[in-house]
């Protein structure tokens, strides 16, 4: 018997489970089964809130497909509301470890309950070892790949986590399912990639839709959005300021 919660960030859904207070094992396996949508809970994977010698919480993060993530911007969002609205904590900031570092969370309280909350995501990372991706070019804004009858024009930004941003000029009928599973597992990312098809509106407004490695395409993606961001800001297609549509859900980012 394991105690669970289902939550969501914009539509990007998890299955949460306090691994402070219950003994998680086969983890991977776990994540598979429960975010099967007709045999399982149904969700985008699996996150386990753990104790951490660094920080306040650990955050472990696996796709619906097993493998392990490194970070997830709406996953992170999610278990600062389950920490301190299940008495976990009363700090209004703590800290999360992550596989990829130590985020820090700020709480916006009301009625005792966590209405919303802040991430700090740390600043994007443009070297292509460390994304990583295979490329001589520093920052990556020019990669040119193909898939069945169309050739992309990537730029590459990590969060944390590799992200690969290329524009379209149909976002919301764009086949992201067909070309996403082809060039998320292309061999230029040696971890795979996350994959964000970017429809640009204006200087200010893009439109987004995302293929999660390891999970398909979901609603949507915290950082993918940040990665989004930059690329867009990088190429001079937007301000510093931008308004970005997940599937009819609206996020503003800010590039500093």
């Amino acid at each position: 018997m394991i105690k669970f919660t289902k939550m969501h960030g914009l539509g990007n859904d998890y299955v949460y489970i306090n691994a402070i207070e219950q003994k998680i094992e086969n983890e991977s396996e776990l994540a598979k089964y429960v975010s099967d949508r007709h045999f399982g809970v149904g969700s985008d994977g699996l996150i386990l809130i753990c104790k951490s010698d660094v920080a306040d919480f650990r955050m472990r993060m696996f796709n619906s497909d097993g493998s392990e993530a490194e970070m997830c911007g709406n996953g992170i969002r999610c278990v600062g509301k389950f920490v301190y609205d299940k008495g976990l904590t009363n700090k209004t900031e703590v800290t999360i470890e992550t596989l990829a570092g130590i985020k820090t969370l700020v709480f916006n309280i009301k009625n005792g309950k966590v209405e919303t909350v802040r991430v700090d995501m740390g600043e994007p990372i443009l070297n292509p070892e460390q994304i990583p991706v295979n490329s001589n070019e520093n920052p990556v804004k020019n990669l040119k790949l193909n898939a069945y009858d169309k050739q992309f024009i990537f730029s590459c930004v990590s969060m944390g986590n590799p992200h690969a941003i290329t524009v379209v000029e149909d976002a919301k009928n764009f086949d992201v399912e067909k070309y996403g599973k082809v060039l998320e597992i292309a061999d230029v990312f040696p971890n795979r990639t996350n994959v964000e098809f970017v429809e640009i509106i204006d200087e200010e407004h893009i439109k987004m839709r995302v293929w999660e490695r390891g999970a398909g395409e979901t609603l949507a993606c915290g950082t993918g959005a940040c990665a989004t961001a930059v690329a867009c800001n990088l190429n001079g297609l937007t301000n510093n300021h931008v308004f970005i549509d997940l599937l009819r859900r609206k996020i503003r980012n800010r590039v500093e």
